[in-house]
């Protein structure tokens, strides 16, 4: 490291530490104080510093790409999880789709790789038997044939679905008698909407589920 760069990371280093001391000061004001004087001659008090403004503009474009990146590796992980695919396994992941979203899926490789245990998936058809997981306007496939028991899984998870939605007719037939209604405790009956909304949910992430294994 040249002369000329250890003085600007020493200028930097300190410029840092003054922006941690005068936003710490609210909540620990006698020892800011005491460290921004110990760091040379000021000509204020700690207490009269203004506090760092932000002078970033936000970049539309790297937000939208983070929050697909972010709603991208939830919607892997979802999948993976709810069909058992093992936490080691690589899947190849494959998409039709356009330019844009190709680029970034190449800047975000290594993001993906690590995050969702994907990587990009060789050119040509895509395998039939995959999972599908939507997000914008574009849908991944990630091949699970050999890497699950596709039958096994479609059984299980139908046997899921089975009880869930049958909790939940259940549940909604008790809270349309207003005999329940108007005679349970509220405690009860809030119970009630509660489970019966947690079945549904779980029913219709089942649905989603299956549908994924086509």
């Amino acid at each position: 490291m040249g002369e000329d760069q250890a003085a600007e990371t020493r200028a930097v280093a300190g410029w840092v530490l003054d922006q941690i001391l005068v936003m710490l000061h609210p909540f620990m004001p006698f020892i800011t104080e005491e460290l921004w004087h110990a760091q040379g001659t000021r000509p204020y008090e700690l207490i009269l510093a203004k506090w760092p403004q932000p002078e970033a503009s936000v970049d539309a474009k790297a937000k939208a790409e983070i929050n697909w990146l972010i709603e991208l590796v939830s919607g892997i992980r979802t999948a993976r999880t709810e069909l058992n695919v093992p936490p080691g396994a690589r899947l190849p992941l494959y998409v039709v789709t356009s330019d844009e979203i190709f680029a970034r899926m190449e800047r975000n490789a290594a993001a993906l790789s690590r995050l969702a245990r994907v990587e990009k998936g060789a050119d040509g058809v895509i395998p039939t038997v995959s999972l599908q997981v939507v997000v914008e306007d574009a849908t991944y496939f990630l091949p699970v044939e050999g890497v699950i028991d596709i039958a096994v899984e479609k059984a299980r998870l139908a046997k899921a679905l089975e009880a869930s939605e049958k909790e939940a007719k259940s549940l909604e037939g008790r809270l349309k008698n207003p005999a329940f209604v108007e005679r349970a405790k509220p405690e009860a009956v809030d119970k009630a909407r509660g489970d019966h909304a947690h079945h549904a949910a779980e029913a219709e992430r089942l649905r989603a589920a299956l549908a994924r294994l086509g």
